[in-house]
């Protein structure tokens, strides 16, 4: 659970995690080489965010401090691995975090600097 923010960054329990955020059902690393800007996103600065199990539904994808549309290239990357995307700003992404894994959704989310 995204327990807070500090500055441009995100605090998940004791830890704070000053750049983006990536987060599956079982971890929350930082983001160490997140875009400047959702413009810039690829499914290769993902990492390994999809290979959990069981597979994710679907990438909530925090876009920073404002909305903003994933590049359609992205977008169709991520729906071609049978996973939706569902973007929003970042704090309400982290918020949605919480809801939707306390319900128990298998999902993982990609969460850039507010």
């Amino acid at each position: 659970m995204v327990t807070g923010f500090q500055g441009r960054g995100f605090r998940v329990r004791d830890d704070v995690f000053p750049g983006g955020l990536l987060l599956s059902p079982v971890r929350a690393l930082a983001w160490a080489d997140a875009p400047t800007s959702v413009d810039a996103l690829t499914i290769e600065a993902l990492g390994d965010l999809f290979g959990t199990d069981p597979r994710p539904e679907f990438l909530l994808l925090g876009t920073g401090a404002g909305l903003r549309q994933p590049p359609r290239p992205f977008a169709r990357a991520v729906e071609a691995l049978g996973l939706g995307v569902e973007a929003m700003d970042s704090r309400a992404a982290a918020r949605a975090w919480g809801v939707l894994r306390a319900e128990e959704r298998q999902i993982v989310a990609a969460l850039l600097p507010l």
